[in-house]
């Protein structure tokens, strides 16, 4: 009963963990020069069930089982919502027309690479000295990289937009769509014929097709509703939860159909790239997709057993060595195939060579269904996690070698392909507020032709702005990311034109203490609030109440038979005087606060 009490909370004490790793351990390892997937990989070694596990039941008279986790498969499934959240945001950046563009690449030239990879392992296996369908089963699971570790690397080096990051994403989605297939055949080796391998198969593909068609055409009438209605509360944890209820809930539909959760969630992101919700929806689920990966990343650690390692380093060596080299060669020689560079071809090769994540669920069900035997099954999951740590601490000089082949010459004359990013605003104007005054704002600008990205929290508004073909986007600007993702950092200007006077203080403060130099305008309500802004950092602030007045004051003088141009240049006079007295509060403000 004590124990019952205790541990009352799952997976309680492999989250204490998971945290004091991320939180302390895996910056520790960083400040060696290590990248954070090796990072967590090498800490997942450490706290699985074939590390210090291994020293004994006390170390130092502290139970062991303190600090380590042994319950690897149920880390390992919730593990899996990082890769789901990984590529709901890819989904995010790249939408369906996108998507579409680059359709020759990715099932062209990633499903060719997943039929002739496989062809090769299974020729390779059966070398070896492997029973066909072992070798089949073996080659098939093998064919497969890691999404994960790939995608992560190519966002942190900032080459996911890069012709060869969209080779590799086109072959990692193909993979990606291609597992249900590859679990399809491992499952036949058991008990089915050729005959009920090719009937699974094209089950397989046909309900994926009506999977992927529905999602994508049902989503926006359904799920962009739904969202909508969500946003017009406008409040950030009711969104935050429907955001997740939206990507785990498509994850789990394509999961119950067969196919992989990451699949769902990647068509999720297609379905509200082009929307509103694209910008908030990035910054909310970020910090999910972090944690989670991390934790992804451990679980694959986890799967390492140094002992084999010790055990067989020739044959661990050499299938490391064998199957890099036939990945390798097979992705180098279809990309150039498909006129694609041959820095791209290189650098797409090497990076793909390794043995991926969905390759362990192949080999773990291979094993369950004896069509492998125990011990090759258990060596060739330590290879695959050794080789995802030796694409991470590689991945630099993979990117050097490239680098060095690319030639000034050749990077004028690449083929141009699809962008994976959107298009960032240059010179623009960044409207916080799309009410009464941010549309006059937002109409103005046009017509003088300058770009703008409104950011709105009244989903309703942001509907009716985008049926206008408005570039008005659903986002809290109270949020640096939501900023960051409208480009701040390239903005002409900030105009704050929120109701909330706590509001426009908030976004001044927080531009300032981020340090960005672009200049901000906002409203302000009464000469206290706008001295306030004066001294947050704000560079114009314009009263509502004082420049209504001035309007005014100027119709009454031409009411009373001045002028026009006599009446405007004595309003004028008095907005610059009201101009410098807020100025000059704002210069004593500073100094009392000094």
């Amino acid at each position: 009963m004590e124990g019952e009490v205790a541990h009352g909370i799952p997976f309680l004490k492999e989250a204490t963990i998971f945290l004091a790793l991320a939180g302390l351990v895996v910056p520790i390892l960083q400040r060696f020069g290590l990248n954070t997937i090796l990072g967590y990989l090498l800490a997942g070694v450490a706290v699985g069930p074939y590390g210090i596990a291994q020293l004994g039941d006390s170390v130092f008279g502290v139970p062991v089982s303190a600090f380590t986790i042994t319950d690897t498969e149920g880390v390992h499934s919730i593990a899996e919502l990082g890769v789901v959240f990984l590529l709901f945001l890819i989904g995010l950046e790249l939408s369906a027309p996108r998507l579409w563009a680059m359709r020759r690449l990715v099932f062209g030239l990633g499903g060719l690479q997943v039929v002739l990879t496989a062809a090769a392992l299974t020729c390779a296996g059966i070398a070896a000295g492997l029973g066909v369908e072992a070798a089949v089963a073996v080659g098939a699971a093998l064919a497969l990289s890691s999404t994960a570790i790939v995608v992560q690397l190519l966002i942190s080096a900032g080459r996911l937009a890069s012709p060869s990051g969209q080779v590799m994403f086109s072959i990692l989605l193909m993979q990606d769509i291609a597992v249900v297939p590859v679990l399809l055949v491992i499952s036949s080796m058991a008990s089915a014929g050729e005959t009920s391998i090719a009937m699974h198969l094209a089950q397989s593909l046909a309900l994926a097709a009506v999977m992927i068609t529905a999602i994508l055409l049902a989503g926006r009438r359904i799920l962009a509703p739904v969202l909508r209605f969500i946003g017009a509360r406008q409040d950030r944890d009711m969104f935050t939860a429907a955001a997740l209820l939206v990507i785990i809930g498509t994850a789990e539909a394509t999961s119950i159909a067969g196919l992989s959760m990451a699949l769902g969630a990647f068509l999720a992101g297609l379905v509200f790239a082009d929307t509103e919700f694209s910008h908030q929806l990035e910054v909310e689920i970020a910090p999910f997709k972090g944690l989670l990966l991390g934790l992804f990343f451990l679980s694959v650690g986890m799967t390492i057993d140094p002992a084999i390692v010790l055990q067989s380093p020739l044959a661990l060596v050499g299938i490391i060595i064998a199957v890099s080299l036939i990945k390798a060669v097979v992705i180098m020689l279809l990309a150039l195939a498909f006129r694609q560079s041959l820095p791209v071809a290189v650098e797409s090769g090497l990076m793909l060579a390794q043995i991926g994540e969905f390759s362990l669920v192949g080999l773990s069900l291979a094993y369950t269904l004896g069509v492998v035997p125990e011990d090759i099954a258990r060596l060739l999951v330590v290879s695959a996690g050794v080789a995802m740590a030796l694409t991470t601490a590689t991945s630099g000089l993979i990117q050097k070698l490239t680098d060095r082949l690319t030639t000034p010459a050749r990077a004028e004359h690449a083929p141009s392909t699809a962008r994976l990013e959107t298009a960032a605003p240059d010179n623009h104007v960044i409207v916080a507020g799309f009410g009464r005054i941010g549309r006059s704002i937002g109409a103005l600008l046009d017509a003088r032709r300058i770009p703008y990205v409104a950011l709105e929290m009244n989903s309703k508004a942001v509907t009716m702005a985008r049926k206008r073909n408005l570039p008005v986007y659903f986002g809290d600007v109270r949020r640096l990311d939501v900023l960051k993702n409208a480009h701040v950092s390239t903005a002409r200007a900030i105009v704050l034109t929120m109701d909330s006077p706590s509001a426009n203080a908030d976004v001044v403060r927080l531009v300032r203490e981020a340090g960005l130099a672009v200049p901000v305008v906002v409203r302000a309500r009464d000469k206290a609030h706008a001295g306030e802004l004066y001294a947050m950092g704000a560079d114009e602030v314009v009263l509502e109440a004082f420049e209504a007045s001035l309007q005014m004051g100027e119709e009454t003088l031409v009411a009373l038979g001045f002028p026009r141009e006599a009446a405007h240049s004595l309003i004028e006079d008095q907005r610059e005087a009201g101009r410098r007295e807020l100025a000059d509060a704002a210069r004593a403000g500073k100094s009392d606060t000094a």
